[in-house]
């Protein structure tokens, strides 16, 4: 009896030998991230950087789309901000980097130390997130309803003192947008929550790929100071969930602390109703754990810095400038398509080196196509296509396609958005076969996610929507477990039933997870 061929992937380590390491060995072999010297931060290269480049082109289209324009405010801001909204610094208070002087002096042993008489006369906060100075800056900016509503977003990195860290997903400095706005009533301000909320869900399940549900997060999940949190959840292949971006409510209470009021139609003083949303780099550790397999990263066409990358088989002879020549013609008439919406991104990559070593490293990268392009190729007018999402051939050899080189250029767009489509298709899929429905139990939701089950997925449960003590004691209960509510589904299908920590008849529906 034969045995099946053994593929030989691209990395050392597997997603079902060790999750977690694997993630790692992808950002490593791809080239995304180094350590950067200073615990937590890391130094994004050039693909890595290039994929958030690309997220923040086409969102950044999509919140000015909205009406919603740019700025920018400052790194440092004073502690006495913070002091105004207690809840709001109270969240935050553990993560603050904190700047007390402003100049070094040596201290005669070699060393630089902190100078006595430079201490700052207030401490300046490294920003954790910018409700605080944003509302100073609207305080000043809105006098009457006609200045409402006003929508501001920035561009910007931020720093959160992170106990345990892991790049993209939790870094003690990472990059975001975060948008900004102030309402005069509580309607529109919750309109543009949720089309904040909206954008994201749209943009994950678009240029991303990435399935998400987006729903309203428990009472003891919401952002400092908020009156209602919203997220996008996607589920990672291993089951766990990662909180991939927020929109909240923050009702009238910042808008107090910084002053601001405004006139309204009456003639009266009125305070705002402000809203704030995000997302950051922690997208990028969502692509790369919903897309990514044995052989590195997956990039969706959309998000990635070249879509197209082509290899000539250089062998260092006078026949190369004829392939060159070849190649380049095929470079520039694929740059003159478009694909999903743009011009398509291709790169001749003419570097010295056997094609076979390059080629793995963009398969490592998980740029969408590869053309390996010989000489015989070029005499022939052929193409040798490899897709990113269909590596392998039944014979575990590369699944290269040869095509004539103008059936190829007729294709190529096409091919790209397919590819686009099938990276979702597959992590819906996938997603969708790992939520657990009909649990009625405490116990047997602890059973399920018991040691004999590795990466169990969600569960879907009804509850009763508990709140204070009681919600603390459901908290408390999935603790234990390493368990967190995810969020409440928006339109969900009605519910019936008991909920399963309080025994009352179930409301709502939620997901409970591992996560992030």
């Amino acid at each position: 009896m034969n045995s099946q061929p053994t593929i030989r992937h691209a990395l050392t380590t597997t997603r079902e030998g060790d999750f977690a390491q694997w993630y790692q060995e992808v950002i490593a072999e791809a080239e995304m991230a180094e350590e950067s010297g200073v615990r937590g931060c890391m130094v994004i290269k050039p693909w890595g950087y290039g994929i958030w480049e690309r997220i923040q082109k086409l969102m950044d289209a999509e919140i000015k789309a909205a009406g919603v324009e740019n700025c920018y405010f400052p790194l440092f801001i004073p502690l006495s901000y913070f002091a105004k909204e207690a809840e709001h610094v109270e969240g935050f208070a553990k993560e603050m980097a904190v700047v007390t002087h402003h100049r070094l002096v040596g201290d005669g042993k070699g060393s630089l130390v902190p100078d006595p008489e430079a201490k700052l006369e207030e401490p300046l906060v490294v920003r954790p997130t910018s409700e605080t100075v944003i509302g100073a800056a609207m305080a000043r900016w809105i006098q009457s309803w006609r200045d409402l509503p006003l929508l501001t977003n920035q561009w910007a990195n931020v720093v959160r003192w992170e106990m345990r860290t892991r790049m993209f997903l939790r870094t003690s400095e990472f990059l975001w947008q975060e948008g900004h706005t102030a309402h005069a009533d509580r309607d529109d301000a919750m309109a543009e929550t949720l089309r904040a909320l909206e954008m994201y869900r749209a943009f994950a399940e678009g240029p991303l790929a990435m399935p998400v549900i987006a729903g309203e997060k428990p009472e003891n999940e919401r952002f400092p100071g908020a009156v209602a949190t919203y997220s996008i959840e996607a589920m990672m292949q291993e089951g766990k969930a990662l909180q991939a971006g927020t929109s909240h409510y923050l009702g009238t209470g910042f808008a107090e602390a910084a002053g601001i009021q405004y006139q309204n139609r009456e003639g009266q003083q009125a305070y705002c109703h402000t809203t704030s949303w995000g997302v950051s780099t922690r997208l990028i550790g969502g692509v790369i754990m919903t897309h990514g397999d044995d052989d590195g990263l997956r990039v969706p066409p959309q998000i990635a810095p070249q879509q197209i990358v082509i290899l000539p088989m250089l062998r260092e002879t006078d026949e190369d400038a004829a392939l060159l020549a070849y190649c380049e013609d095929l470079r520039a008439a694929l740059a003159r398509q478009t694909a999903l919406g743009e011009p398509i991104r291709v790169l001749l990559d003419k570097r010295p080196g056997k094609a076979t070593q390059k080629r793995w490293a963009w398969v490592k990268k998980g740029v969408p196509l590869v053309l390996e392009i010989g000489g015989r190729d070029a005499a022939g007018g052929q193409v040798s296509v490899l897709r990113r999402d269909r590596l392998w051939r039944a014979d575990a050899k590369p699944n290269f396609l040869a095509q004539a080189k103008e059936e190829f250029l007729a294709g190529a767009a096409g091919e790209l958005e397919d590819i686009q489509r099938s990276l979702f298709a597959e992590a819906l899929a996938r997603r969708d076969a790992s939520i657990k429905r009909g649990i009625d139990s405490f116990d047997a939701l602890a059973a399920f996610f018991g040691e004999d089950q590795r990466y169990p997925g969600w569960v879907e449960l009804g509850w009763a929507r508990p709140t204070g003590v009681e919600l603390d004691a459901v908290v408390a209960q999935l603790k234990a477990l390493k368990l967190t509510v995810r969020n409440t589904p928006m339109g969900g299908e009605p519910v019936s039933g008991s909920c399963i920590f309080t025994g009352r008849p179930a409301v709502e529906r939620i997901y409970v997870a591992r996560a992030y």
